[in-house]
């Protein structure tokens, strides 16, 4: 069960948190010009180091999504940096997707981390019927995990419990996200992307055992 004390803690952390914006653009400019460098994993490394790992995925989904102001963009690059995986188009294809399409469904640390478990589970065969299955089971991990540590996989619900107290509905109107941004938006909602990060990492670092 979600512990929503410790969660509204962590949404204060970040909104006083100093974000180094130009080592965190540095990064993303590095990735965006060069791609996402490609990484041999050592599985027993990774077993080893895994609370260091998940700790650092965490940290970068948290500051990509405020960089990016885009929570299934931080999620899923966190991620696909630290496991080497896929390109910066599928960022650039994850642009509509925080809050669903910003119809405030599914929350963006959702759909980022589900990206990053395909991209890590899947296959480039459109035809490997086990691969797909590897994926959907890794999926079937990652939701339920989420919906426990936040509390629910839907945007609207996250914001009034978690992070604002209301849900603010920032793609509603030009009002709205000027309110959101105020509000920190940007600062707390980059909980929920540092979360989704964390548990997808760790369910492929699971893989290895």
């Amino acid at each position: 069960m979600a512990d929503y004390e410790a969660l509204k803690a962590r949404v204060d952390e970040l909104a006083a948190r100093a974000w180094d914006v130009t080592a965190i653009e540095a990064r993303v400019k590095k990735m965006v010009k060069g791609g996402i460098p490609k990484k041999k994993r050592d599985p027993k490394e990774m077993l080893t180091n895994k609370e260091q790992i998940l700790d650092r995925v965490q940290r970068q989904g948290e500051e990509y999504n405020f960089i990016a102001h885009n929570c299934p963009k931080g999620t899923a690059l966190a991620v696909m940096e630290e496991f080497g995986l896929g390109n910066m188009e599928i960022i650039t294809a994850l642009s509509p997707f925080p809050g669903f399409g910003g119809t405030g469904w599914m929350c963006g640390g959702v759909t980022g981390g589900l990206i990053a478990l395909g991209l890590y589970f899947g296959s480039d065969d459109v035809l490997d019927d086990e691969a797909t299955g590897a994926t959907i089971l890794a999926a079937r991990q990652f939701m339920p995990r989420f919906e426990e540590e936040v509390g629910s996989v839907l945007c609207p619900s996250i914001q009034e419990n978690v992070i604002f107290g209301r849900y603010m509905d920032p793609a509603a109107s030009p009002e709205n996200m000027e309110a959101f941004a105020k509000a920190q938006g940007f600062e707390k909602c980059s909980l929920v992307p540092g979360i989704g990060a964390r548990l997808a990492a760790e369910i492929i670092i699971e893989s290895f055992a």
